[in-house]
């Protein structure tokens, strides 16, 4: 099916014919002037106008063909296609992740090396999203301050470019958990009421919220929002001594901070889960886990594909220019010659 986006200029269409019918003769009141050798001239302009209303008719045409068809064009024709049915079935799930000061520590083992916290977040996170086909994913970094990285979107690409781009420091040094909750409950409580997921993630206790986690994990469960809490950071890990030797080490918890006690409430008030992750691997089960919830149907979404053709009736006109302008030359080619076999003619009497 084709639409017209703006089909008000194909009133367009007579409006030559209106100029010619309507505007005012030019008359001309140059001096005469005495030419030499005229009846050669009239012979010549009699043989010219002979031509020429011969075949006066296809230039008229093709010039009012011309004239239709970019008017065609400047009336914006679109093809609409055959509506398309989009699954829209999935979870609106948001990522709450913490950025504060404490996630630089190097206590998570990826492969041969022990890494930060970040940095094992970041990679799992990302592979975590690329599996979210279906769902509609948010971002939200919290430290000091909490905000939206990314809206809740079918872009899961740009949501993992995101958490990707994530460095500590960017939202403060301190952890707030409460603002984080609470954002994440702005932006959710417009959604159905079955799909709301949020899953926070720190290594923390809330230090700097305007609100306190748990009063904003009740307002989520009046909501019907699911909060999935995850604490990240080793239990254990050894400080080097003297000189970065052995003579000295000890070992310490590097998560004495971290307050499970209070994600565990969050979880519970929520109808969601608590899950501790000590290294990359647990939190890659963890992430495992979470891909099994149940999608729930939401309504289909429907397109239709849009084409602009403008284009077609443009190509034609500058394909219809381009053959009248051949045609004027061939035609002045040949009244030039015939000028000069005139003018040979005189010349030679």
């Amino acid at each position: 099916m084709i639409e017209w986006l703006w089909p008000w200029m194909l009133v367009l269409a007579p409006l030559p014919w209106l100029v010619h019918r309507l505007a005012t003769p030019a008359r001309s009141q140059d001096p005469a002037l005495r030419a030499p050798f005229f009846d050669e001239w009239q012979q010549l302009s009699e043989s010219q106008q002979t031509h020429t209303s011969a075949s006066g008719t296809i230039p008229t045409l093709s010039l009012w063909l011309l004239w239709l068809l970019l008017l065609v064009a400047a009336a914006r024709p679109v093809w609409i296609g055959e509506p398309i049915e989009l699954p829209n079935s999935g979870r609106d799930l948001m990522l709450a992740v913490d950025i504060s000061g404490s996630m630089r520590i190097e206590d998570m083992q990826l492969g041969q090396t022990v890494a930060r916290r970040i940095d094992a977040v970041r990679q799992l996170g990302a592979q975590f999203i690329e599996r979210r086909t279906g769902d509609r994913l948010g971002l939200i970094l919290f430290g000091t301050n909490a905000y939206v990285q990314s809206p809740l979107s079918f872009d899961t690409a740009t949501v993992k470019r995101f958490l990707l781009e994530a460095r500590i420091g960017f939202a403060g040094q301190e952890t707030a958990i409460g603002d984080a909750i609470g954002l994440a409950v702005k932006r959710l409580k417009e959604r159905p009421a079955q799909s709301r997921v949020l899953i926070l993630l720190t290594d923390g206790q809330d230090t700097a919220s305007s609100v306190q986690p748990l009063d904003a994990a009740k307002l989520a469960a009046n909501l019907g929002i699911r909060i999935y809490t995850i604490g990240i950071g080793a239990d254990e890990m050894t400080l080097p001594g003297l000189f970065g030797s052995s003579f000295g080490s000890r070992k310490v918890n590097p998560s004495t901070e971290l307050d499970e006690a209070g994600l565990q409430e969050i979880a519970k008030t929520t109808g969601g889960q608590y899950f501790r992750a000590h290294d990359p691997q647990e939190l890659a089960n963890i992430y495992q886990l979470l891909d099994q919830l149940e999608p729930v149907e939401q309504e289909t979404a429907t397109y239709r594909p849009r084409q602009a053709l403008g284009y077609l009736p443009l190509l034609l006109a500058l394909l219809l220019s381009f053959l009248l302008a051949l045609r004027h030359c061939w035609r002045s080619a040949d009244w030039r010659i015939t000028k000069r076999n005139t003018q040979a003619l005189r010349e030679g009497l």
